[in-house]
C-alpha cells in the first residue's frame, strides 16, 4: 500500500483543503447536473414535463437514495479506517462487499421502485394530470438505480481512499454526457420526460463504468476484482450497524421535510415560490458545510484507523473552525446580497421579498449547523453512530414536526422558519456535549491503554 498519505502525515489544514475542493467543486457540478436538466425540460417541453421530473418524483429519488447513501456510510467509514490501519486483507473484503452490497442494493430498490412507483405517487395526492409521465420517468430512473448506487459506492471508496479528485473528474464527464444526450432526446428528438429519463440513465451508467474501471485498473491501494465481488457477511454486519442509524435518519430528514413543505404549502403560492427560491440561494451554504463534513469524515477516519488520536482532535479543530469562519463569511454575504440574487430565479417583487425575509430568518443560524456537521462527521468516522443518529432525530427531525404541528394554526409562516435555526441550536448543543463526552472517554481509554 502506498506510504505517502498527506492525510496521515501532512499539514493537517493543507490536507484537509486539498481534499475540500475536488468535493465542493464535485458538489457544484451535481447541483448544476440537475439545473440543467429542470432547465432544458422546462424550457423546451410543457410545464407538466417539468413538473413531472421534479415535484413528487424528486421528492422519491431523494428519499430512496438519501436513506441508501446514508446505509452505506459504513462501507466507507471501514475502508478509511482499514486503510490508515494498513489493513489490506479486511480492506479487501470491505471493498468488495461495498460493491456486492450496491448490485444487490440496485436491484432491490429498483423493481421495488418500479412496482410500487404508481401508488405512492397517487399517496402523494399528484395530480392526475401528471400521473402518467411522472410514473414514466421514476421506472426508467429506478430501472438504472444499480447505476446511481454503484457510482456513488465507487466514488465514496475512492474518497475514504483520500482521492478526491477522480470522482470529481468522472462527475464532470458524466454531466457532459447528460447535458448532450438532454439536448438530443429533448430539443432534437423531441421525447420530453421519456428523453430527459434516457440521459439520465445513461449517463449514470457511464460515470458507473468509469469508477469500476478505476478501482480494477487504476487504484493500487485496493484493486477490485469482479470475480471476488461477495458478501462478506462479518464485514456487512459491521457496515450495517455503522450505516443504517445514518439511513434511518436521511429518511427522516426527508419525511420532516415534507412535512414542512405541506405546512408552507398552507400560506399560498407566493409563500411556495419564495421557500423555493430561497432555497436556491442557500444551497451555496449546503454545498460547502457538506463537504467540509466529507473531508472530515475521510480524515478523521483514516487517522482513526491509524491510531493517530492527537492528530484526529486537531483535525477536528481545524475542520470546524474552516467551517465556522465560512459559514459566518457567507451568513453575511446572503444578508447582503441575498435579496438580489432571488432575482435569478424569479422576477415577481412579492416573491422576492417573500424570498428576502426568509433568508432574513434563517441564514444568521448557519454557523450552528457547523458544530452538528463536523462532531456528527468526525464520531460516525470513528464507528460511532448510534447517538449522533439519535440527537439528529430527536434535535432536527422531532422538534420541527411538533413545532410545526404547534405553530401551523397561528396564521404566521415566521413561526414555520424559525424551526430551522432553533433546531440546529437544540441539536449543535447535544451534538457539543456528546462529542466531549466522547472525546474525554477516550482520552480516559488512551491513558488506561499507556499505564498512566
Amino acid at each position: 500500500m502506498e506510504q505517502d498519505n498527506k492525510i496521515l502525515t501532512g499539514t493537517i489544514w493543507k490536507a484537509i483543503l486539498s481534499f475540500f475542493f475536488p468535493i465542493l467543486i464535485g458538489t457544484f457540478f451535481q447541483q448544476l447536473y440537475n439545473t440543467i436538466d429542470a432547465a432544458i425540460v422546462g424550457h423546451f417541453a410543457d410545464a407538466n414535463a417539468l413538473s413531472s421530473v421534479g415535484g413528487s418524483s424528486g421528492v422519491i429519488i431523494n428519499f430512496v437514495v438519501g436513506f441508501f447513501t446514508g446505509l452505506s456510510a459504513g462501507c466507507t467509514v471501514l475502508i478509511s479506517q482499514y486503510y490508515g490501519a494498513r489493513d489490506e486483507k479486511r480492506l479487501e473484503a470491505a471493498l468488495h462487499t461495498t460493491y456486492a452490497f450496491g448490485i444487490i442494493g440496485g436491484i432491490l430498490f429498483g423493481s421495488l421502485g418500479i412496482i410500487f412507483v404508481p401508488s405512492v405517487l397517487k399517496l402523494m395526492k399528484t395530480p392526475d394530470v401528471l400521473l402518467y409521465q411522472s410514473t414514466l420517468y421514476l421506472r426508467i430512473y429506478f430501472a438504472g438505480l444499480i447505476f446511481v448506487f454503484i457510482y456513488n459506492l465507487g466514488a465514496a471508496v475512492l474518497r475514504a481512499l483520500g482521492d478526491s479528485k477522480r470522482p470529481l473528474y468522472y462527475l464532470i464527464a458524466c454531466t457532459f454526457v447528460n447535458i448532450i444526450l438532454d439536448t438530443l432526446f429533448v430539443v432534437i428528438f423531441r421525447l420530453d420526460v421519456l428523453g430527459v429519463a434516457l440521459a439520465t440513465l445513461i449517463s449514470q451508467a457511464f460515470s458507473a463504468v468509469l469508477v469500476t474501471y478505476c478501482l480494477m485498473a487504476k487504484t493500487k491501494e485496493a484493486k477490485l476484482v469482479l470475480k471476488k465481488i461477495r458478501l462478506d457477511m462479518d464485514t456487512f454486519i459491521r457496515m450495517l450497524r455503522i450505516g443504517l442509524p445514518s439511513g434511518i435518519q436521511s429518511s427522516t430528514y426527508s419525511l420532516s421535510n415534507m412535512f414542512i413543505q405541506s405546512a408552507i404549502n398552507t400560506f399560498g403560492v407566493v409563500a411556495v415560490a419564495g421557500w423555493t427560491a430561497e432555497s436556491k440561494v442557500d444551497v451555496i451554504f449546503w454545498m460547502i458545510n457538506g463537504s467540509f463534513g466529507i473531508a472530515a469524515a475521510t480524515f478523521v477516519g483514516q487517522n482513526f484507523g491509524a491510531n493517530n488520536m492527537d492528530r484526529v482532535r486537531k483535525g477536528v479543530r481545524t475542520c470546524l473552525a474552516m467551517a465556522l469562519t465560512t459559514a459566518i463569511i457567507i451568513s453575511g454575504f446572503l444578508l447582503t446580497a441575498g435579496k438580489y440574487m432571488l432575482w435569478l430565479f424569479t422576477t415577481k417583487p412579492e416573491v422576492i421579498e417573500m424570498g428576502a425575509h426568509m433568508i432574513s430568518l434563517i441564514v444568521p443560524g448557519y454557523f450552528l449547523f457547523a458544530f452538528i456537521e463536523i462532531f456528527a462527521s468526525s464520531l460516525r468516522a470513528q464507528g460511532k453512530t448510534l447517538i449522533p443518529t439519535l440527537i439528529n432525530i430527536s434535535g432536527v427531525v422531532g422538534f420541527r414536526v411538533i413545532w410545526v404541528m404547534l405553530f401551523t394554526s397561528k396564521g404566521n409562516i415566521d413561526f414555520i422558519i424559525y424551526c430551522y435555526p432553533l433546531s440546529w441550536f437544540i441539536c449543535a448543543v447535544m451534538m457539543t456535549v456528546y462529542y466531549f463526552y466522547a472525546r474525554r472517554r477516550q482520552l480516559q481509554k488512551e491513558l488506561a491503554l499507556s499505564g498512566q
